[in-house]
């Protein structure tokens, strides 16, 4: 206070209200008129409020041109009072204010003008940021907050709380008068009274507010607003409050958020952020208001405003444990000292105690960080074991245990189901297991007693072993891994055996425990071959072959796959025939037959379906072909004829032959003589299957007895074909016709072969008409000559489709030109034409168009133009137009398009140049033989490609 003693004035200005008694320079001369006519009307309001008015206006003008009376050190101290003038204008508003209140005490806008002026004297200038398009509705208190704090008043210069204390506490007092006086009912409360309290907190607020005030009577100023304002007011003022919370920190941030929690638990989350990075943190508060959080959205009670989801609440605890591991958590000590928790259930409806003290952030007492992990969320949260296995590490390494870290991490290693968990908890491990090493080995270059120094060169080197045995074992942690996931993964079995490598203790002991772990009808693909590698790893002395060769173990271990249920029968077909190899590889012949006989062993009930799920597979292996199969190759190779003849046909008898292995059993007995007995195999394969399989075995039948006996029994071979044809469908039956037909020529009569051609071309599918046409033709003119042909001409222009019809119409054409009949010829391309657009068939029309040239007469040529033209327009629609386009482009050939100077048709051309229906001269059409200018020289062709040229002789 020793620098209030200098000041020219002495503080409060305004305390007491000041008058003229007692500031005979409140009033001029000038003010004697407005005093007068106050006193005269004392209860005009609009008196009272021109003449503060007017003084305001005064004063502020007077204050901009002001010069500060004290040092500027001092000058800024005083703030809005540094100017004689100011303080002058303010005790002059001050008593105007306070004469007028007295008469009006219960006037807003009275009120409200009172405190604007005090607080502006004392508080500073405003600087106010707009908000933009206007305030909005907040939906949630963490945006209000954060709203607030953007766009909150900010103020410029102020009075010093200690220099003008007097001056600060009379302002407190005026807004306590002003509390007292203005709430009289409940309008003035809901409309009014929240701007007269929020003025009064941008005081409190003040950064020059004096501490006294700023603190303790702010907090009870708050409460004493929150109870006097109904509910629906309460969001404004906390927002103020809470904000001054955090403004003051420690235990007043504490009790306050604590307060508004218990109301909106919204709030709790930036709550926990506020006291993390307080200037004092509360760790313990955070992580137990971050887990209830956590637990209660579990279950469903909670939803979180910021939109994180259970789990990502409980990682927020984890993060905060991570960071305060001390201050959160029990050491070891303590938790072996700690009792046992009780659950506390309820008998009747089995729900738990509601209270629990690690969720209680007023108790003092530390969490077992552990027990919450395993409970709330490696049990919950089981996709994410990775996340929690590694904060609970991180948490024993922060705390300096070691050696629990790595049961911790050796424990979450072991029980993960997911290579991302365990690759989360690898890779943490590794960096624990690094820079634990690297710290000793800071640690070893500083140790300067050789004692010491020797004991942390021993424990460096037990570290790097450990760290290096760590990273040997990634392999088998991880192949782990995929095995506590699915025990039954046979190809993961077979790359734990690999993993041994030449390690043939490790194998054996891995194949014996995965035949012990799969299940069969669980098991992936090819489970059996874990019987049959673990087989012929005893077959073959080890991984390496140097152990001694231990058939009896093998045939044990494949006996033991005989009895297995697999899922699917071909796994026990591979098992036996598996068996039977390794004997053939030992030259065990023998006992190769009778491992496959007890296979094929077929019972009494040989009905039993193949597909039948639900029998074992041994009771459907006497079906399997693969079995079969592998059994009549073995007697084909080391057995006689005759058992391997009724291995086939014991195949046969159970329906279960496919068409190679009749065809095989045909070309055994083929290969040794016996050919009717191949040709019986044929006969009954062909009763077993229908087309198209049947197709393929008639084809090899046939090419074999038309080969063995040709012509030797002919009617036989045509009751053959006549069999074969009798229910072939049309789409296979063409070489078969021709096999016949062959079988005919060569043996047989020419005039049955004819006969069957004549059957092909009306027989066979659509697609091989015009080429069974062609060769039925061809034999026909070979055989009988060219005249012959003609009836076989016209029927397959009656049947074939029109594409087709218009390329043997060509070729009748041909005919008829080598037999000198023009005429005929000459109406078959008349013929052929309707189906033939000039636009896509430019061959036809121009192959008509010589032989007009070389045949014909002026006459016959005008009626291929006019044939030409009406075929032309009868084709010329959009949509076949289109097609012509489309069949152009897949043919490689242009369609023309008409332009503007040229003629589309020859038939236009001689059109112009008709006259009253004859052709003109050839001086007045221009027509001038080809290869002859106008002046008679020689030249390039006339551009009517269609023209006849005749000479003068002609």
């Amino acid at each position: 206070m020793t620098s209030t003693h200098r000041l020219p004035f002495t503080f409060p200005l305004t305390n007491p209200i000041p008058n003229p008694l007692t500031h005979p320079d409140l009033l001029a001369l000038n003010d004697l008129h407005r005093e007068e006519d106050l006193l005269r009307n004392p209860f005009s309001f609009i008196s009272w409020w021109n003449a503060i008015n007017q003084t305001r206006e005064a004063a502020s003008a007077a204050q901009k041109t002001a010069v500060p009376d004290v040092p500027a050190d001092t000058a800024t101290l005083l703030g809005p009072l540094s100017t004689s003038v100011a303080r002058s204008s303010l005790q002059r508003l001050t008593y105007l204010y306070e004469s007028a209140l007295v008469n009006f005490p219960s006037s807003f806008k009275l009120w409200k003008a009172y405190l604007q002026m005090r607080s502006s004297y004392v508080l500073g200038k405003i600087i106010i940021t707009k908000r933009a398009g206007g305030k909005k509705k907040l939906p949630s208190m963490k945006e209000a907050l954060e709203d607030e704090k953007e766009y909150r008043e900010k103020w410029d210069g102020g009075l010093d709380g200690t220099v003008g204390w007097e001056e600060w506490k009379s302002l407190v007092s005026v807004f306590e008068r002003a509390l007292m006086w203005l709430p009289k009912h409940y309008l003035m409360v809901v409309f009014q009274m929240p701007r007269i309290w929020l003025m009064y907190f941008s005081v409190l607020s003040h950064p020059s507010c004096p501490p006294v005030l700023a603190r303790t009577h702010a907090r009870r100023t708050f409460d004493r607003a929150l109870r006097t304002l109904p509910p629906s007011l309460h969001s404004r003022i906390w927002v103020r409050y809470l904000l001054h919370a955090e403004e003051q920190g420690g235990p007043a941030l504490v009790s306050i958020y604590r307060r508004y929690s218990a109301v909106d638990p919204s709030i709790v989350e930036y709550y926990t952020s506020l006291l993390l990075n307080d200037t004092e943190p509360r760790p313990l508060e955070a992580a137990k208001l971050l887990l209830g959080l956590a637990r209660k959205a579990a279950k469903g009670e909670y939803t979180s405003a910021e939109g994180k989801s259970p789990y990502q609440l409980l990682s927020d605890w984890i993060d905060v444990v991570e960071k305060f591991p001390e201050q959160v958590g029990l050491s070891l000590e303590e938790l072996e000292n700690e009792p046992e928790i009780s659950t506390n259930v309820d008998a009747e409806n089995g729900d738990k105690a509601a209270y629990d003290e690690d969720e209680d952030p007023r108790s003092s007492k530390k969490q077992n960080i552990e027990r919450i992990v395993r409970k709330d969320g490696l049990e919950v949260y089981k996709d994410q074991a990775g996340r929690l296995w590694s904060g609970l590490s991180t948490y024993w390494v922060k705390r300096g245990e070691f050696d629990k870290a790595k049961a911790t991490f050796e424990t979450g290693i072991a029980s993960v189901l997911t290579i991302r968990d365990f690759t989360q908890i690898f890779d943490a491990y590794a960096e624990f297991s690094e820079s634990l090493i690297s710290a000793l080995m800071d640690a070893l270059v500083e140790e300067e007693d050789e004692d010491e120094k020797g004991e942390t060169e021993k424990e460096v080197d037990a570290r790097m072993k450990e760290f290096e045995e760590l990273m040997d074992r990634r392999p088998f942690l991880v192949n782990d891994v995929i095995l506590r996931r699915n025990p039954h993964d046979v190809q993961e079995w077979e790359k734990r055996v690999a993993l041994w490598g030449d390690d043939d203790q490790k194998v054996a002991e891995t194949y014996t425990k995965a035949l012990e772990t799969v299940s069969p009808r669980r098991a992936t693909a090819n489970f059996h071959r874990l019987y049959v590698n673990f087989a012929k790893f005893y077959e073959e002395g080890g991984v390496t072959g140097e152990a001694e060769k231990d058939l009896d173990s093998a045939r044990k271990i494949l006996e033991k796959a005989t009895q297995v249920n697999f899922k699917a029968v071909d796994e026990l077909a591979e098992v036996w025939c598996e068996w039977s190899e390794m004997e053939l590889r030992h030259e065990n012949y023998e006992e190769a037959i009778r491992v496959m006989q007890r296979a094929a062993v077929i019972p009494k009930n040989s009905r039993i379906s193949y597909h039948d799920q639900s029998l074992p597979v041994q009771a459907r292996l006497f079906k399997s072909l693969k079995l079969w199969s592998f059994y009549v190759d073995l007697e084909e190779s080391i057995g006689t004829v005759e058992t391997t003849k009724a291995i086939y046909d014991k195949i046969l008898e159970l329906r279960i032959a496919n068409a190679q292995i009749i065809v095989n059993y045909a070309a055994f007995l083929e290969a040794n003589r016996y050919y009717e007995e191949s040709f019986k195999v044929y006969e009954r394969g062909v009763e077993l299957f229908t087309y198209p399989v049947s197709f393929e075995i008639w084809n090899i039948y046939l090419s074999k007895f038309v080969k063995r006996y040709g012509g030797s029994k002919i009617e036989r071979a045509r009751d053959l074909f006549e069999q074969a044809l009798e229910k072939c469908p049309e789409k296979f039956c063409k070489p078969l016709f021709l096999m016949y037909a062959q079988l005919e020529e060569e043996f047989g009569l020419s005039k049955r072969a004819m006969n069957i051609y004549e059957r092909a071309t009306q027989v066979v599918k659509d697609e091989d008409k015009f080429q069974m046409f062609t060769i039925y033709i061809a034999k026909v003119a070979a055989n009988s000559g060219l005249p012959a042909t003609r009836p076989i001409y016209e029927r397959a222009i009656e049947v074939l489709p029109n594409r087709q019809t218009a390329q043997m119409c060509l070729r009748f054409a041909q005919l008829e030109r080598k037999l000198g009949e023009i005429d005929r010829a000459r109406a078959i391309y008349a013929h052929a034409s309707q189906f033939c657009d000039p636009r896509v068939e430019p061959k036809f029309w121009s192959e008509w168009n010589a032989f007009e040239i070389e045949t014909g007469s002026e006459d016959t040529f005008r009626e291929y133009l006019r044939i030409k033209r009406s075929v032309q327009a009868s084709f010329n629609t959009e949509a076949s137009y289109i097609a012509a386009q489309t069949v152009a482009a897949r043919t490689g050939t242009g369609v023309p398009s008409p332009g503007p100077e040229v003629e589309t048709d020859a038939m236009a051309s001689v059109e112009k140049q008709t006259k009253g229906g004859f052709v003109a001269a050839q001086h007045e059409t221009g027509l001038k033989p080809q290869g002859v200018n106008g002046d008679g020289s020689e030249g390039a062709a006339a551009g009517n490609e269609d023209e006849i040229q005749i000479s003068d002789e002609e």
